[in-house]
Formats: structure tokens, sequence, C-alpha cells
């Protein structure tokens, strides 16, 4: 009997979110001390994802030949690499450096959500989607918490224990997850396209076939929706630490955690909450609540004077956001197909 791989998944993802969430908070703050305007502190989590939008479908294609296992590795492999230069960073360069390396070998989140779907039924994705969302919601709780306690060793100190948490992700994916290339389904089918139900990735600029998915119908939407969750996700973690340093004069210490407090509100929710939400209402109708939410946090962070207030649009956010990653990214497994899935 093939065991189940949420376990191991859970464990990979997990130390891999310890490490990015240790160094997340301080990353802005990392910047101003080598004199970094906001801009050029912000651009720092640009410059990754712009790597990362290459480097992450290129990934995901070589894991579809040659196993998600053996790309997993050499993605975290990357990222550690990236986390050693933040560390012994003595310039901004450097910083900029560190972020690129890691993006570059972006790709262990798509390479995790891949496993997945190749070793569960589309009906169980959602909940085991969900088992990524519990280990961020975790990541998110003790590695803020753990970036603000170790700040105060030195501002290299969180970069280069994240580096070592990396180092541990890595023996977990090589001792846990299962070798080889992924399992494809029997039959006919299967001989006649052999791609496993992860799906084959498109190359970067095979503009053609991502047409094709935006144009079937009611796909376009969900690819949509993914990206204006992931845009305005990714611009509130980018500017949140600045924004509470002038509007709250808040340090690096009180930015982990509240982020610490968003991780432990994540846990709640995807610890079994979202799997009841899935069954009593449906998919749809909770992505479209959990945008609502995300929306009106937001609005609420941009008048947020006080600590109260920012609690409040934390805890609309946090749920918000704990459904819309782990919701559409199922709603999108099974739109496209087992075969032929392109996220």
């Amino acid at each position: 009997m093939r065991r189940s791989p949420l376990l191991p998944i859970f464990l990979v993802v997990l130390v891999d979110v310890l490490g990015f969430t240790i160094v997340y908070p301080l990353l802005s703050f990392f910047a101003e001390h080598f004199t970094a305007t906001p801009l050029v502190a912000t651009t720092l989590l640009s410059v990754s994802e712009l790597c990362s939008l290459f480097s992450t479908t290129l990934i995901s294609r070589l894991s579809d030949q040659f196993g998600r296992r053996r790309l997993l590795l050499i993605s975290q492999a990357g990222t550690c690499a990236g986390f050693v230069v933040l560390g012994f960073s003595e310039a901004l360069w450097m910083v900029f450096l560190g972020r690129i390396l890691d993006g570059i070998t972006a790709g262990n989140l798509s390479i995790a959500q891949a496993y997945i779907s190749d070793h569960t039924k589309p009906e169980n994705r959602a909940k085991a989607f969900g088992i990524i969302g519990i280990a961020f919601g975790i990541g998110f709780f003790f590695g803020p918490a753990m970036a603000g306690w170790l700040s105060k060793y030195g501002l290299h100190v969180p970069f280069l224990v994240a580096a070592c948490l990396s180092v541990g992700s890595m023996v977990c994916s090589y001792t846990l997850l299962e070798p080889g290339v992924p399992p494809v389904e029997a039959g006919a089918a299967a001989a006649a396209a052999p791609t496993a139900p992860g799906g084959k990735r498109p190359a970067v600029f095979a503009l053609s076939t991502y047409v094709e998915y935006f144009q079937r119908p009611g796909v376009g939407s969900l690819y949509l929706q993914f990206f204006l969750f992931a845009f305005s996700f990714s611009a509130f973690m980018s500017g949140f630490a600045l924004f509470a340093e002038r509007r709250l004069a808040w340090t690096s210490r009180e930015v982990g955690y509240m982020f610490a407090y968003s991780g432990f509100l994540g846990i709640i929710l995807q610890g079994g909450i979202l799997g009841r939400l899935v069954k009593k209402v449906g998919e749809p109708p909770l992505a479209v609540a959990g945008f609502v939410a995300a929306a009106i946090s937001y609005t609420l962070l941009g008048f947020t004077t006080t600590l109260t207030l920012l609690i409040v649009a934390a805890t609309i956010s946090s749920f918000g956001n704990g459904v819309l990653r782990p919701v559409i990214t199922s709603e999108i497994t099974q739109g496209v197909g087992d075969r032929k899935s392109v996220v």
C-alpha cells in the first residue's frame, strides 16, 4: 500500500516556510541597514519574484522529467545558498545577490503542489492543499517570532538560522519523499499521454499553450483570480514592515509578532475549519468570501493608526488569504484536468 504523501510534504513545506518566514519580516529592515530607500527595500522582494517567474516554470518542467524530489532538492539548495549570502552580506549588492540566488532556483511550493496532485484524487485536493496551508500557518506562527527574537543577536543571525533550516528541509525531502519520476494513471489514456497527474508544464515562452488554457471555459477566470490574490498578498507582505515602522514606530520584533498572530489564525482555519467550509458552501462561494475578506482587511489597514484596528484587519486578512490559496489551487487543478495541468 502506498503511503500518504501528506505527512512528508507537510514536513518539507513546514521547514521551508520556517526558513522563509524568519527572513521575510527582516528584509526591509536589513536593507535599511545598508541605507536603502523604501523603494529599493521593497525591490528586494520584486527581484526575487522576477527571477522565479522564469525559474519556477523551468524547474517544474524538469521535475516532470526527472522527478519531483530531485528538483525539489535543487530548489532547496538554491534557497539555502541565498540565505547564506544574506547572512554574510556586507553591502547592499550582496543582499540582492542572496535574493536572486533564491529566485533563480524557486519552485519549492510549485513542486510540492504537483507532488500532492500526483498522489491524491481530485475530490481530496482542496483538503490536501490545505495541508500546505497548515504548514504555512505554523511557519508564519513560529518563523516571524523567531526572527524577532534572533534579531537581538544581530540582523545577520536569523538568515544563518534560516540556512540551517533549509538544510533540514533538504534532509526531509531526501529521506521522506518518493524518488523517481511522477506516477501516471494506468490505462490507454496514460499510454497515449504519459504525463503525471500533477501536470506537464509548458515552456516559459509557450504562449500558445497559455492562451489555450486561458480560453478554456472557467479556467481563465481561475488563473485571473489566483493572479489577483497573489498580487495583492505580495504587495501587502512587501510593504507591511515599512508601513508598521512609519505608522506605528514598530521594529522587526513587533512586525514578527504580528505575522506570528496571523500564522496562528491560519493554523486554526486550515487545521479543520476549511475542510468543513468547503463541504458546506462549496469552493466558488468560499473563494468569493475570501476575496471580500481580503479587500475589507486591506482597506482597514490603510486607515490603521492603532494596534486594535491593526489586529482586526489582520484577523480578517488571515481568513481571506487563508482560504484563497488552497481553494483556488484546487479549482484550477480540477478545471484543467488531471493530465494537463499547468499549475
